[in-house]
């Protein structure tokens, strides 16, 4: 099997003392007690959920449902790379939600 090295957004908050990761290239996330344990618990997800996917053979269509394309190489046409989606920029909006006073 051939591998690819790409660059995922990774965004990581803290809730309490839990550290969480999440990624919405992938609409994948875990968590830990530490940033470092989040950010390795995380590229073990991302390793184990890609190969299940694989192995189920739904790796295409999860990526694709996720935003991902397709790139294929003009040199070597049976080769293909994925491209995740890029997010431009992150913003505050504001927006209004119900609340029960």
């Amino acid at each position: 099997m051939r591998y690819q090295k790409i660059e995922l957004t990774v965004l990581f908050k803290k809730e309490g003392k839990k550290f969480i990761a999440y990624s919405p290239a992938l609409d994948i996330s875990t968590f830990a007690n530490s940033f470092e344990k989040a950010k390795q618990r995380f590229n073990e997800l991302v390793e184990v959920f890609l190969e299940e996917l694989e192995k189920m053979g739904t790796l295409e269509d999860v990526l694709i449902e996720c935003g991902w394309t397709k790139k294929i190489d003009k040199d070597k046409p049976k080769s293909i790379n994925w491209v995740p989606p890029r997010f431009i920029t992150q913003t505050k909006e504001t927006v209004q939600i119900p609340c029960h006073v």
